[in-house]
């Protein structure tokens, strides 16, 4: 997925805050699912994915006016949650990673996550 800086993403310096990568992450696992007619949280059901934890490593910086690309690639999955890899490229260079375990959770519990989520994240986007 492709994001544009905004002023709103920079300090006066026009360098991206170091929690705005974390955001343009979480924008891009959203858009996927969005995409496919679904939500990251669904009120019907009571059910959706829940962060339990992440690491991020800040390699390079970005600007303000930046076109950014975030991929994202699933490293590790289990009945209940998964391991994304998320990569943030500027003119194809890395310059921020973050493994992020989702839990998905239904009714306030853990629960085995639904093959319809599980076939969009086992894709490389």
């Amino acid at each position: 997925m492709k994001i544009r800086v905004y002023f709103e993403d920079t300090d006066i310096g026009g360098i991206v805050y170091h929690s705005k990568y974390i955001n343009f992450c979480e924008r891009a696992r959203s858009e996927v699912l969005f995409q496919a007619g679904l939500t990251p949280f669904n009120k019907d059901t009571n059910s959706g994915y829940i962060v339990s934890s992440l690491n991020c490593n800040f390699l390079k910086t970005a600007t303000l006016g930046d076109i950014l690309e975030v991929k994202s690639k699933i490293i590790d999955k289990s009945r209940v949650k998964f391991t994304l890899l998320q990569e943030i490229f500027k003119d194809n260079e890395k310059i921020f990673e973050m493994q992020i375990v989702l839990v998905y959770l239904k009714n306030g519990k853990p629960a085995k996550i639904e093959e319809r989520f599980l076939e969009l994240f086992l894709k490389d986007y």
